[in-house]
């Protein structure tokens, strides 16, 4: 298939289709189950650019890209890839890469300008004609409800760290279920809120720029609240919604065999991939930290497990690279982070925190991407099976797996866009996610990250994680070649096609 015939037309019509409810098919020779869905994901922020526009409100995103030294290169998200004009366009892109799903964020302060009160009409009107733009492909619409773009008149309340936001953010999820559930089945609350927690408030990455662990204790607590009232609240306006999770997680593996080191490694699980996962399935938080849980720091009140308990109908998880986790004696207070997609301290060698007393490492052991994270497949397979073994085998989607690599078009290549390494990159984390697939996880789909090059947050635009190049001063949209190869995928089923 050339890139001419990829622009101009499907290689097949998107069927309708409908979602096992029971264990998956299992994966005959390299065939990927009958029912397995492909697709690919974005979020609000980082594509739709219009950001004051048809009523929308300031958002914490809008505020931190606009002041002054925060953003690599003093980029800024008011355009971005411009899908909020070009929506139809970048439908017809999934359609034309055979995508069944396509993951999507909505926009808080479009539909709640000031994160309260009555929704904004041409907000949702806008999501409303997206998901049916999607449904007309026969394409699935997995909606994430938050994506990190709070509006900004809830954090000048104090943000996650008040518990309020709880209860602000039922009422939102509220209205996408009254105004959007007829046709959205499949909601996850949060992406990485684990990340936009501890970035924005323990150590000052993202906004609104805070570095106080009490404040990010605070913040965790009341996400976990929120996403348990937030599902209550989807559910009862919704029928048809089915709630799971979009969480970033990162396989650990000790530095050495030492018991301490294991203990640190069990503690990192439990803090950065399985907190909010634990506590919606059992009604509390999971041992991440040494000793008793910081109850009261983190503002717990009485009851609280009983708000907490809400158990996932599935569980989806991110995965780009690995950790290698030791154990600290608690001294050298917070660390710093960085961003890439991915989060962790630097190379200092200090303990994040004296409550959970574990330094963990990015390795580069293995060839690195464009942004500097190992490229490890076999992490893939170590984190489905254990999640899998956890939490007795839920149905899972991988709702991100993607690389960064900063290749452009070439006159040579007719304007295409050779991107082997990204290529190989697929092909080694899909090769085991199927294997295991074939070891009995049940694994419904994999999300490549991301649809478009786009805003990467405090990186601004100087990373490319797009199966599709945009050319940011002009918008068009070109195909790179990990497009062209997983289209194909889809198609067939077959990494071997």
């Amino acid at each position: 298939m050339n890139r001419r015939e990829f622009v101009s037309t499907s290689l097949l019509t998107a069927g309708a289709m409908t979602l096992p409810e029971n264990v998956l098919g299992e994966a005959v020779g390299s065939a990927f189950p009958s029912e397995f869905l492909w697709g690919t994901a974005t979020a609000a922020f980082q594509v739709e650019g219009a950001w004051n526009e048809d009523g929308k409100g300031e958002s914490n995103w809008d505020r931190f890209n606009h002041t002054q030294g925060k953003i690599r290169g003093g980029a800024t998200a008011d355009v971005s890839c411009d899908s909020y004009h070009r929506m139809a366009d970048d439908v017809a892109l999934v359609q034309r890469m055979n995508m069944k799903s396509y993951r999507f964020s909505i926009s808080w302060p479009r539909i709640q300008p000031t994160g309260v009160g009555a929704p904004n009409a041409k907000g949702l009107d806008h999501y409303s004609r997206f998901v049916d733009m999607l449904l007309a492909k026969g394409i699935r619409p997995f909606c994430t409800m938050y994506h990190w773009d709070l509006p900004q008149a809830l954090e000048d309340k104090g943000g996650w760290p008040n518990r309020d936001l709880a209860g602000y953010y039922a009422e939102y999820a509220g209205i996408l279920g009254k105004h959007l559930g007829d046709r959205i089945t499949v909601w996850a609350p949060f992406n990485m809120p684990w990340t936009f927690c501890y970035l924005g408030y323990g150590v000052g990455a993202f906004p609104p720029g805070r570095s106080d662990y009490g404040l990010f204790l605070k913040a965790m607590h009341t996400v976990g609240l929120a996403q348990s009232e937030g599902l209550r609240a989807l559910k009862a306006a919704s029928s048809k919604a089915t709630v799971g999770s979009a969480y970033g997680m990162a396989p650990a593996y000790p530095k050495t065999n030492s018991e301490a080191d294991g203990a640190a490694t069990a503690r990192y699980h439990a803090m950065n991939n399985v907190f909010f996962l634990h506590a919606a399935m059992t009604g509390e938080y999971p041992k991440a930290f040494v000793g008793e849980t910081p109850y009261r720091q983190m503002g717990f009140q009485p009851r609280d497990e009983k708000i907490l308990k809400a158990p996932l109908d599935w569980v989806g998880f991110h995965y780009y690279t690995r950790r290698i986790v030791s154990a600290t004696n608690g001294t050298g207070g917070a660390g710093s982070a960085s961003f890439g997609t991915e989060t962790e301290l630097d190379g200092s060698g200090s303990s994040r925190d004296d409550l959970t007393r574990f330094h963990a490492e990015m390795p580069t052991e293995g060839p690195l991407t464009d942004a500097g994270l190992e490229v490890y497949p076999q992490g893939m397979y170590d984190l489905v099976t254990q999640i899998s073994r956890e939490y007795d085998h839920p149905v899972i989607e991988i709702t991100e797996s993607g690389c960064s690599y900063l290749d452009a078009p070439l006159e040579s290549k007719g304007g295409g866009v050779p991107d082997a390494r990204r290529i190989a990159f697929f092909r080694s984390y899909l090769a085991e996610l199927q294997r295991a697939i074939r070891d009995g996880a049940r694994v419904r789909s994999y999300h490549a990250w991301t649809l478009l090059d786009n805003f990467e947050w405090a990186d601004g635009y100087s990373q490319r994680y797009g199966l599709t190049y945009v050319d940011f001063r002009s918008g068009k949209r070109m195909p790179k070649d990990s497009a062209l190869w997983y289209s194909k995928v889809a198609a067939t089923n077959r990494l071997d096609a």
